[in-house]
């Protein structure tokens, strides 16, 4: 297993978790392992997550689980007649700090009787948890953050993402009394590996609190 490896998941689906994980990747120098793919498999979170960071030194792990249907993994899995195992879904063993980018929420089904939260919980990771404005988001933040502790999972960072609203974060960070890694500035140009660089030199220091456990 990985000296230290860090679990990087959502409150929901396209709320910027593989950006993310590039911008974290980048500033800390980790390795990256998305273990289940569920569609794009022309160009995969981790094809993006090589092309954003444009670091020589980047290892990327293969996916254990490459689905063709672009759907909830349970679902892309049972039409190709395969079943995802949580046991087989094993953290690649490396000397470098790790990040592990999960699929969607917390609540993603990987087979019919499990959910990745159930896989976290098993590995009892730290967790990164990331958070975009949008109507609802303080409700899915605040689900999210006590299932995760309901399992057991208590080492909870909270990432914002997107454009600044003051009020929604103060709320949630008043609330859930977790540490906040900063937020992600919203793109005014491209969103590249300038950008990535930009916003991990910006984060960096905000990003080793992870580290110092």
């Amino acid at each position: 297993m990985s000296s230290n490896a860090f679990f990087l998941t959502g409150i929901g689906t396209e709320i910027g978790k593989t950006l993310v994980s590039a911008i974290l990747v980048k500033a800390l120098k980790m390795d990256y392992w998305k273990p289940v793919q569920s569609g794009e498999l022309e160009y995969t979170d981790t094809d993006k997550v090589r092309d954003l960071v444009q670091w020589e030194g980047l290892k990327t792990h293969p996916e254990r689980y490459r689905l063709e249907i672009p759907a909830s993994p349970h679902y892309s899995a049972a039409a190709e007649g395969k079943k995802i195992a949580l046991d087989q879904l094993v953290i690649p063993k490396t000397d470098n700090n790790l990040l592990i980018e999960g699929a969607g929420g917390l609540m993603v089904p990987l087979n019919e009787e499990e959910l990745y939260i159930d896989w976290a919980a098993r590995q009892k990771l730290p967790v990164i948890l990331v958070s975009q404005n949008y109507l609802g988001s303080i409700n899915h933040t605040i689900l999210s953050i006590e299932a995760l502790k309901a399992r057991g999972l208590t080492e909870i960072y909270l990432l914002f993402n997107g454009p600044s609203t003051p009020s929604t974060e103060k709320f949630i960070l008043n609330y859930s009394e977790l540490t906040c890694l900063g937020r992600v500035e919203q793109a005014e140009g491209p969103v590249d590996a300038a950008f990535v660089a930009q916003e991990a030199k910006r984060l960096k220091s905000n990003f080793e609190k992870i580290l110092k456990k």
